[in-house]
């Protein structure tokens, strides 16, 4: 409670208490304040914010998105993100953990998810839906979502 909101823009001194701050200062975010878990999550955060295709974004909260990947656990991606012409679950995920059997089948859920989303978004007029996991260490601030996109889409 004493902690003051931080600016998204400028990474933390100390990394390890990350998910403990409070960040600000957004403008294309759903919500103004964020927690991220990791530097990627905030740097992530930044390109969302930077990349003028990308019109909206936010990091759902446990439960928002119903994503199940195993029967009795769900999953939430770290962000959606809504660009021009489509929306976007993306994960950071730590470089050595994206091959992980737990990850891939969050991967396998979501991309399922997607296409149930995409279906119903194309029978009202909407926008397709794609999921991307990106490794943390590809995460720079100088990116842009649709390049990210580009490399990091798992079909």
């Amino acid at each position: 409670a004493s902690e003051a909101v931080r600016d998204f823009r400028q990474p933390p001194a100390d990394l390890r208490n990350m998910s403990s701050l409070v960040f600000g200062g957004f403008l294309k975010c759903l919500y103004p304040q964020q927690k991220f878990d990791s530097d990627a999550e905030r740097r992530f955060a930044v390109i969302c914010e930077n990349d003028p295709s990308a019109r909206k974004w936010f990091k759902p909260a446990k439960g928002q998105l119903q994503i199940h990947y195993r029967s009795d656990q769900s999953y939430e991606p770290d962000f959606v993100v809504e660009t021009e012409t489509e929306k976007i679950l993306a994960e950071t995920k730590a470089a050595n953990e994206v091959a992980s059997q737990n990850v891939q089948d969050k991967a396998a859920a979501a991309i399922q998810w997607c296409k149930h989303a995409t279906a119903h978004e194309l029978a009202v007029g909407g926008k397709p839906w794609r999921y991307i996991l990106v490794p943390h260490t590809s995460v720079q601030e100088n990116m842009t979502i649709q390049g990210l996109a580009a490399t990091f889409t798992v079909k």
